[in-house]
């Protein structure tokens, strides 16, 4: 599945480039939300994504900010299917989680890259997706650091052991050439940024990046 992240789309017609999008295939409308603290970039909030009205796809909304709490109601009632909060910056974790899930969204966990694979046991009862960052958060169209794969790997061993149904995202310099390696290290789910925004042919790209993981999976190259 393939999450279009915004953060690379033409703001000055951001509701056309969403719609563009998801014409081309995207299954999903990913919403990095950044205020400026945690990571260094600010992006938008819940009133820029309410003033684009009904959107045809689920969206997620991606929080990389010091207070998570602070939002959760507003995303919920945006109607994000799901909403992902940072190892790093919760202080209460399980209870951020657990609000989520109250608000009848799905709860995701986000780890940066130095951010060992470990610190998600205590949670992966409360979890719904795990987002591994493979890029340090802040800015699109960096390139992804390979070094990360291995700790998806090991995410996709707990989850695995653990019998849950625990979907596994990656985000982070994620485009046609490497997505291969993310989806051999377990990912299910991609977020992909520059990788589409930047490309000259939205649909002929999300065509790509699914072809190279549905020959991936198939292939039986999961490690």
């Amino acid at each position: 599945m393939i999450s279009a992240s915004i953060l690379s789309a033409d703001f000055s017609r951001l509701k056309e480039e969403i719609l563009d999008v998801i014409e081309a295939g995207a299954d999903r409308i990913h919403l990095d939300v950044m205020d400026g603290h945690f990571v260094p970039n600010l992006t938008f909030g819940p009133p820029i994504i309410r003033s684009l009205g009904k959107i045809p796809k689920p969206m997620d909304a991606h929080l990389m900010v010091t207070n998570p709490e602070a939002y959760l109601d507003a995303f919920a009632e945006l109607g994000c299917e799901v909403i992902t909060v940072h190892v790093e910056a919760a202080h209460h974790l399980h209870k951020l989680l657990t609000e989520i899930r109250d608000l009848g969204c799905k709860a995701g966990v986000s780890l940066n890259p130095a951010t060992p694979a470990v610190s998600l046991e205590p949670v992966l009862p409360f979890t719904d997706e795990i987002l591994v960052m493979t890029v340090n958060p802040g800015f699109g169209g960096q390139k992804m650091i390979p070094e990360v794969l291995e700790k998806m790997r090991q995410i996709r061993r707990m989850i695995d052991a653990s019998g849950q149904d625990i979907v596994l995202e990656v985000d982070g310099g994620i485009k046609v050439e490497n997505i291969a390696s993310a989806a051999a290290a377990g990912a299910t789910r991609f977020v992909v940024g520059s990788g589409i925004f930047k490309s000259a042919d939205y649909q002929m790209t999300i065509a790509a990046l699914k072809e190279k993981i549905s020959v991936t999976t198939s292939s039986g190259m999961i490690v």
